[in-house]
């Protein structure tokens, strides 16, 4: 009798021979990685470019209480020499353009209750990921993935990150036209391509059908490409307005124009010219600027374009330019029932609950009788019994059309409106009924500290907490905002284009470290994140949520008709809302309230070490924290006066908070620094840079070269694109200030204990 064939032999034949030769390729590299024969600086670029990520474990903390352990991606019992890895790690799984059958969405589910923890989380990039898996397990995960037309292949990495697009693509009235077709072949015409396996940092697009709505947030992406239509001899011709240059991260940098109009014949051969022109000349020493954006920036727009056209001149044809255009079916998106209108009796008696869900989560498309509907998912997270049933009520009502969305939520797209009670009812069973989808309780957050390796404060805790207080607010303006809240400073949950956003920094208050958020205003979320906005000031984590009750009830009051949340900042000025911020900032003593020295969903005392409270570390905290003040409010002042129209004062203001942190600083090694800037630079440099003392332990010295490099090279032209930039520079400079300073501490404590 033969052999029942294995799950492997059954899954074969559904997985793509490139796909499948991939997967196996991978799993011969980690079975050699086990055995020692490959470089794990090697091999972890190899698991990151199939999604394999490193992550943080338990917040940080192993359970038996020793030393905090960021370590790479896991196994799980040691193999051989070669292995090192001994506690969980993270899968992401590419979803180009957010689109989800209801197969791939219940593989998911299975994977995530037998590989992970039970839990899929919707990232911002419409990724989805799964958390404590083990790496052994992740050649079969993938497998499984790829059966149903899923790959996690350079979901991380130096590569083509996921293609992003507006999730009511093809079913807006305002879009030029849909998008679908042009997102969907752009991904998978890059994805694996020489020109991108070279590159020496990540690659972000994004797609948008008009220019007015957030829609793809194109202006902070590396490719960001805008529908648009041009009439020639009375034929109306589609293309693309392509922006490049985007980013967030650190300093964030608006993407700048390279073409008005791109003909839809030429968006891929023109995107893969400026990933070469990026492989080829792009930064590799320093990671830190090896994004796209710092090569535009170098090079200047102009002298960019002129590079991407003679490198498009040069390119060899390619008949997949043009091949998806000859039949676009990935834009042919079809209802699974027939539309039909929603009677006003139903609705009523559909309920209150349904009513408040109808009006935060649903929105008519432009199909007549059809509606979008949003499945709230607090934190991005669902459960693999959640996700199961999503699948079931899509394939009973919608058919294939669920999208991920960049807020972290999951919709629905051609629901039709008389289903919308029963859609409900099927969510509300498995805990997803809620409303506020879009709202200002719809917060979003990155891991934080819970799971990743860069987290300084704990993001999504502080979102859990505001998410819960936020669900109260009624003022129709203060619904609309948007709350996001990062863990560091990368932005990973966009808060820089947020109209309330937070970053996590920590700071060392009565010689304990407090986990902190700095306040960040003068975001737009509208026309594809139009403007980015300016950390204000840093409050402990634990008055945070009173900081935005706040800031919702002063904006309710003040705002003048049609005033968003940025228009009534920029009137009210950074002055008056520095005001609110410093209302918020005290930390009483950690006897009166020790809940302020541990951070939310975190019942630990925050901290990096016992730091004592001698005469030493006395007399540290006494001088740094007047010197670090000081700076704080100069980097203050320098937002101020960039309000005002000086771009030249803001930027030399800037450097002048950056000089004041580094002499505090210096002054600790060497009392007799004078004021003057070259000796400042110099002692600095020699105290604090070159013995590491002020290095990041992810990203080096990467803040200490905002001041060399401002020092060195003030600006020529003091615009306020470059003034803005040097503020952000000065205040993540004097975050790391901040750091050291319990580097300090720390070093103090362990001498006079010895």
């Amino acid at each position: 009798m033969a052999a029942h064939p294995s799950w492997k032999e059954q899954l074969g034949p559904r997985i793509r021979e490139d796909w499948s030769r991939e997967i196996d390729v991978f799993e011969t590299q980690l079975e050699l990685r086990q055995l020692g024969k490959i470089e794990e600086k090697l091999f972890a670029e190899t698991r990151l470019r199939r999604g394999a990520y490193g992550q943080r474990y338990d917040n940080g903390q192993r359970h038996d209480g020793q030393s905090p352990q960021t370590l790479a991606f896991p196994a799980r019992p040691t193999k051989g020499p070669g292995t090192v890895w001994d506690a969980p790690g993270m899968m992401r799984i590419k979803v180009p353009y957010g689109k989800l059958s209801a197969e791939q969405l219940e593989t998911m589910a299975e994977l995530a209750e037998e590989y992970s923890d039970g839990i899929l989380h919707v990232t911002t990039r419409q990724d989805v990921q799964l958390h404590f898996v083990h790496i052994e397990d992740t050649p079969d995960l993938m497998r499984r993935l790829a059966a149903v037309g899923v790959t996690t292949r350079e979901a991380c990495g130096n590569s083509v990150r996921n293609v992003t697009q507006c999730t009511s693509a093809g079913v807006c009235s305002g879009e030029a036209f849909d998008t679908t077709p042009y997102a969907h072949a752009l991904a998978f015409f890059l994805l694996g391509h020489d020109d991108v396996q070279d590159m020496g940092r990540k690659f972000k697009v994004a797609f948008s059908g008009c220019r007015q709505s957030a829609c793809g947030l194109t202006s902070f992406h590396d490719i960001g490409a805008i529908a648009a239509t041009r009439v020639s001899s009375g034929t109306v011709l589609r293309g693309f307005q392509l922006v490049v240059g985007g980013g967030l991260g650190a300093v964030p940098q608006a993407a700048q124009l390279l073409e008005d109009f791109v003909p839809v014949a030429e968006l891929l051969p023109v995107s893969q010219a400026i990933c070469r022109v990026f492989a080829r000349l792009g930064e590799r020493e320093n990671r830190q600027r090896a994004r796209l954006k710092f090569l535009v920036k170098r090079l200047g727009i102009d002298e960019f374009r002129r590079l991407v056209r003679e490198e498009r001149q040069e390119l060899r044809p390619d008949p997949r330019w043009t091949a998806f255009l000859e039949n676009p079916s990935d834009g042919d998106e079809r209802p699974l029932r027939a539309a039909a209108a929603l009677s006003a009796q139903v609705a009523d008696a559909a309920g209150a609950e349904f009513a408040r869900w109808r009006a935060d989560n649903v929105r008519a498309q432009k199909q007549a009788g059809y509606s979008i509907a949003t499945v709230s998912l607090p934190l991005g997270d669902l459960t693999c019994h959640q996700a199961r049933a999503v699948a079931s009520i899509a394939r009973q009502f919608t058919g294939d059309t669920l999208r991920t969305t960049v807020d972290q939520n999951l919709l629905f797209r051609w629901v039709s409106d008389a289903d919308l009670p029963a859609v409900h009812a099927a969510l509300a069973q498995v805990g997803l009924g809620d409303g506020g989808a879009g709202t200002i309780a719809d917060v979003t957050s990155c891991p934080g500290t819970d799971t990743c390796k860069l987290g300084i404060s704990s993001s999504r805790g502080l979102s859990a907490e505001l998410r819960r207080r936020l669900r109260v607010v009624e003022a129709p303006a203060a619904r609309e905002l948007h709350v996001k809240c990062s863990g560091c400073y990368n932005s990973c949950a966009q808060h820089h284009v947020a109209d309330i956003g937070f970053l996590g920094v920590s700071r060392v208050v009565n010689g304990r470290r407090v986990p902190h958020f700095q306040l960040v205003v003068g975001g737009q979320w509208t026309e594809n994140a139009g403007a980015f906005g300016l950390a204000i000031g840093a409050v402990p984590s634990k008055n945070v949520p009173k900081l935005v009750d706040a800031l919702v009830a002063r904006f309710t009051a003040e705002r003048a008709p049609g005033d968003g949340f940025r228009a009534w900042a920029l009137r009210v000025g950074k002055k008056e809302i520095r005001a609110m911020v410093d209302a918020h900032a005290h930390v009483p003593p950690y006897d009166a309230d020790p809940s302020y020295y541990a951070d939310f969903g975190d019942p630990r005392e925050y901290t990096i070490g016992d730091i004592g409270e001698g005469e030493c570390a006395g007399a540290v905290v006494s001088y740094l924290e007047m010197g670090l003040a000081a700076s704080e409010r100069e980097v203050f002042e320098a937002q101020l006066l960039l309000d005002q129209g000086d771009a030249a004062g803001a930027a030399g203001r800037a450097l002048s908070a950056m000089l004041q942190a580094a002499r505090a600083l210096a002054r600790e090694k060497s009392p007799n620094v004078s004021e003057a800037p070259d000796e400042v630079v110099r002692e600095f440099r020699a105290h604090f840079y070159e013995t590491k003392l002020f290095f990041d332990p992810f990203v080096g010295g990467k803040f200490a070269h905002y001041l060399f490099n401002a020092h060195a090279e003030p600006p020529k032209v003091a615009t306020r694109d470059a003034a803005h930039q040097r503020i952000e520079e000065a205040q993540l400079f004097l975050d790391a200030a901040h750091a050291c300073h319990a580097k300090l501490l720390a070093q103090a404590s362990n001498t006079a204990a010895e």
